[in-house]
């Protein structure tokens, strides 16, 4: 993500990831860099659901890569911490998981 997420931008971030995912690559991850967001709204949380969704239908994982601490604020508010931050143990069977830095 280069900078805040607003109505327009993080409707673009869900388009692109939703055609990057449908060109049927062998994608087995999305990162994002979260780094340089200042400001995170529901609406940004919202477009970082959506994109959480459409890498789950798609068979990938979702990693927010470099989370200012305002996003995990946000997402710790919201009960979304650890659906967008967790990752499947590889030594599991997928029931459990490991926090994601």
């Amino acid at each position: 993500m280069g900078g805040d997420l607003d109505p327009d931008t993080g409707d673009q971030l869900v388009d692109t990831v939703t055609r990057y995912l449908a060109h049927g690559r062998d994608v087995r991850c999305v990162r994002l860099e979260c780094a340089l967001p200042t400001w995170i709204d529901s609406g940004d949380l919202s477009a970082l659901l959506m994109v959480h969704r459409r890498a789950d239908a798609g068979g990938c994982l979702l990693r927010l890569d470099n989370r200012p601490a305002l996003l995990d604020r946000l997402l710790r508010q919201t009960g979304t911490l650890d659906l967008l931050t967790t990752l499947p143990d590889p030594d599991d069977d997928g029931a459990a998981g490991v926090p994601a830095t």
